[in-house]
């Protein structure tokens, strides 16, 4: 039973996210670099890393390009800096290298334990409501809004009805405490999207595009290599890869079972190991930063505990690769669902946080508001253990305050004012 359930929680994760393999391409295309070229390398480093993952790190965690780390890659570095996408991809593979090295220093896994135990339970909080806000956007029920920056859409047809129909038939499912409930939900809402005209079928096999066109094509120019811009870029895309990754284990990792006792994580090293391996493979094969995906949540929560539920995710990308037309065809509604109900497991992380406390509360409560509001996960808690620090500090509560507590903010400061945005 414990097998199925991890197969079913492998295949909940994969199928939340692969909208990766479609919204991929789109963005990095933008640079110039081949789309279908980048459609198997987005399918072919989601496998390695998370293969890596099932069987080093032996966690439930799917890996793959990272979103807003590729909107990084195209939009700033390439079309805002002027730079190539061999230019990009330089700084990624740079990005990795260092990553392996933080991550076998083991001081990776010392910047998570400078984290106070409220930071880490906001954090939890806020990816919840950040996984609900993805998913509500996915499904049109939240829309853009010039004068409000976001409003309601329409819920009275299309993808906004359907979504809100899928939450409806997933959250049934998980009180009738069906097996499987989130992924039956997710194709339940996918099938009932046929006939409303929003799930659409284009064909069923495709053979996998060529990565010649990207393959090994990092920047070989040395003066572009040691140059100023690429320490800022590198430095830019390892902040965020860095606090997006942690983040997502440690508001993670109470579900998975990966807790310990003294509130460390069980294996983190191993998990942060799988992340810096698949960044570094990556850019080679020609991808943006492969991270630790938010959507790994719906299969923590459909049961998956183990490597297992990882491997299996892998498979799924593997099958996508030669099914690429059956797996895109599932639209946003479907996803919508469970990304909606994993955010509320991921809330219940909250309970943690001593809300009686405001030296607590107030950093708390930062943290949870940016991730979703400035779409961050790494700003989100930067700006929560920045304002911990400093109210704590000008509060007179120096002995809550650790040395690494001190190091950080002072470089989460510094990187604001020499890096803003």
């Amino acid at each position: 039973m414990q097998v199925r359930t991890e197969i079913l929680a492998g295949l909940t994760t994969f199928l939340t996210m692969s909208y990766i393999l479609a919204v991929n391409p789109s963005v990095m295309s933008s640079t110039g670099m081949d789309r279908g070229a980048l459609f198997t390398t987005t399918a072919l480093v989601s496998i390695i890393a998370t293969l890596v993952m099932a069987v080093y790190a032996k966690m439930p965690f799917a890996l793959a390009p990272g979103m807003g780390l590729n909107a990084v890659f195209a939009y700033t570095i390439c079309l805002g800096m002027g730079y190539s996408w061999r230019f990009a991809l330089s700084a990624v593979f740079i990005e990795g290298l260092l990553f392996i090295i933080l991550t076998v220093t083991n001081l990776r896994e010392a910047i998570v334990n400078s984290l106070p135990p409220s930071l880490r339970c906001a954090i939890g909080g806020g990816i919840g409501l950040y996984l609900a806000f993805i998913g509500l956007q996915n499904g049109g029920v939240i829309v853009s809004r010039e004068a409000t920056l976001v409003m309601l859409g329409n819920i009275t047809s299309g993808p906004g009805l359907l979504s809100l129909l899928g939450i409806v038939l997933t959250g049934l499912l998980l009180l009738w405490k069906v097996p499987g409930a989130l992924l039956l939900g997710l194709l339940g809402t996918a099938l009932a999207g046929v006939p409303l005209g929003i799930t659409r079928f284009s064909g069923i096999l495709s053979g996998p595009p060529s990565i010649a066109p990207i393959f090994c094509q990092m920047e070989t120019e040395l003066p572009l290599i040691f140059s100023l811009d690429m320490a800022v870029v590198v430095f830019t895309l390892l902040f965020i890869d860095l606090f997006d990754t942690l983040g997502m284990i440690m508001s993670l990792a109470p579900q998975a079972g990966l807790l310990l006792p003294d509130g460390r994580i069980r294996g983190i090293n191993r998990a942060l190991m799988a992340d810096a391996i698949g960044t570094t493979v990556g850019a080679v094969f020609g991808s943006s930063t492969v991270t630790s995906y938010l959507e790994s949540a719906s299969g923590i929560a459909a049961g998956g505990r183990s490597g297992l539920t990882a491997l299996t995710a892998a498979a799924g990308f593997m099958f996508a690769l030669f099914f690429a037309p059956l797996f895109l065809a599932i639209p946003g509604a479907a996803t919508c669902p469970a990304l909606v109900i994993v955010g509320l497991y991921a809330l219940r992380s909250i309970k943690g946080i001593d809300l009686q406390d405001d030296a607590e509360a107030i950093p708390a409560f930062l943290c949870m508001a940016f991730i979703p509001l400035a779409y961050s996960i790494s700003d989100g808690i930067q700006l929560g253990l920045i304002s911990y620090v400093l109210l704590n500090l000008l509060r007179g509560n120096t002995g809550k305050l650790k040395p690494g507590m001190y190091v950080l903010t002072l470089v989460f400061v510094l990187r604001y004012i020499f890096v803003p945005g």
